[in-house]
């Protein structure tokens, strides 16, 4: 017999009772069912339901049970529709009736809902962690080698030359804002929805306050029929994660390029490359092409989930089992890409050398412009002339700072003699001195700024 049906009740089709099942992928949420239903126990036996002789039974029962899945020994049976009634069954037999009085007051729908809200919230702290070591990564790797320049670019075209360190830092500050998302996102995600009945809530008199405190949530949910169907802590989470694979996916593909024997500007560790089945000379990025393609799974499980969310009336509907797999996978996907990257980082290797050989004088032509503007030419002006000379100087196969200055003149007359002073890249990367700029002292201030807030433990 099920635990929502009769002895009398026709069996369900096999196919559709294979579709209605989610034991095979819920299970894993039974340390969360154990501790919620503990916690129940003892708000029924607070609310005066439950003797203290069975909340004790029922807590010591639980734990056994509890011990069957930790060892795989559990006993699952064909009638397990999912988790939650496979552990009462089993609670049932091993207690007896005072197993059927835990769900007094409860529902799978509160239950289920309680149950994802504290598999996500003990998953955070690994994400956070995570986020956290690849950071620290990035910016070892910014302290290391704050005196290295390199192209930065725009449309994948050199454009102007900025500090290797300024490069890291950008990607720490996008894996800074995912870890600030996850920090933002977890007092909402941390509302119980237990005590919220199937829908209209519980006629017994449960303290949901001192409950939530129990389980670990900040507040309790302020509306029952809501609280059993609020899914936005799931598609949440799903575009932190789709945020954080985006992230990696951008980081990936700029490794894969800078690794590239086109680029040379990174030398990647072995030990997260793969070789070639044919070409004995050759190393590939694996790592970091399954990162990078990693993110359109994330992505997938944001928009499939939204998707199923849209056109649900109010109140539970069996459309919500689908916020599981994609939670799971999400969860899986992040951590095992989260384990890889931080030591792909720490372990590659800057090619000063080919930084240095990329970084042409053309990328300079700013600082001419720049130039013509401290000397009061409106910058407009100031561009069209210098576009005109460089344009010149290509043409002829010339560098800018051997054309003569009678040249320059002639293409503006505020030129003078010191601005081939300006065709300098260190002197163009210590000009950029504003708040977030690639000069050395904002690049040292992004670094204290950033360790800053990696500073304070936890994130609750």
């Amino acid at each position: 017999m099920r635990l929502w049906g009769i002895a009398e009740n026709p069996p369900l089709d096999p196919a559709f009772e294979r579709l209605n099942a989610s034991l095979p992928f819920d299970r894993r949420l039974y340390p969360q069912d154990i501790r919620g239903s503990i916690a129940w126990a003892r708000a029924l036996a607070r609310a005066g339901i439950l003797s203290p002789e069975e909340q004790q039974a029922i807590e010591e029962g639980l734990q056994r049970v509890r011990e069957e899945l930790d060892a795989g020994t559990f006993p699952f049976h064909p009638t397990d529709e999912d988790i939650h009634t496979a552990v009462e069954r089993r609670l049932t037999e091993r207690i007896g009736p005072a197993a059927g009085k835990l769900h007094t007051g409860r529902s799978r729908n509160d239950q289920v809902a309680t149950d994802l809200r504290l598999f996500l919230m003990d998953e955070w702290p690994a994400l956070e962690g995570g986020l956290r070591a690849l950071e620290e990564a990035l910016i070892r790797q910014a302290e290391a080698h704050l005196e290295l320049l390199m192209p930065g670019y725009t449309h994948l075209q050199r454009a102007q030359p900025i500090r290797y360190a300024q490069w890291c830092l950008a990607h720490a500050w996008a894996f800074e804002r995912d870890r600030e998302r996850l920090r933002e996102a977890f007092p909402r995600l941390a509302t119980l929805p237990l005590g919220s009945g199937a829908l209209a809530g519980t006629p017994f008199p449960i303290d949901r306050e001192a409950l939530a405190r129990e389980l670990g949530f900040h507040q309790v949910s302020p509306n029952s029929l809501d609280a059993v169907s609020d899914r936005d802590f799931v598609a949440e989470f799903l575009f932190i994660a789709a945020m954080i694979g985006v992230h990696l996916s951008r980081l990936a593909e700029d490794l894969i390029l800078f690794a590239s024997a086109e680029f040379g500007f990174i030398e990647l560790d072995p030990a997260y490359t793969t070789g070639s089945s044919l070409m004995p000379q050759k190393r590939n990025p694996d790592a970091l092409e399954l990162a990078r393609a990693k993110a359109g799974r994330l992505l997938g499980h944001l928009v499939g989930f939204l998707a199923a969310l849209k056109g649900l009336p109010s109140g539970y509907n069996k459309d919500l089992q689908e916020d599981k797999e994609p939670v799971f996978d999400a969860v899986d996907t992040l951590r095992a890409v989260l384990a890889v990257m931080p030591g792909l980082i720490a372990t590659m290797r800057p090619r000063p050398e080919r930084m240095r050989a990329a970084l042409e004088e053309a990328m300079l032509a700013t600082e001419l412009a720049d130039y013509l503007v401290r000397r009061g030419v409106p910058f407009r002006e100031a561009h069209r002339a210098v576009s005109a000379l460089l344009q010149e100087a290509l043409r002829e196969g010339q560098a800018l700072s051997t054309l003569p200055l009678e040249r320059m003149r002639w293409h503006h007359p505020a030129f003078e003699a010191d601005v081939f002073a300006a065709l300098d890249p260190e002197a163009a990367v210590e000009r950029r001195a504003a708040v977030g700029g690639t000069a050395r002292a904002a690049v040292e201030a992004q670094i204290r700024a950033l360790r800053a807030r990696l500073a304070p433990a936890g994130f609750r």
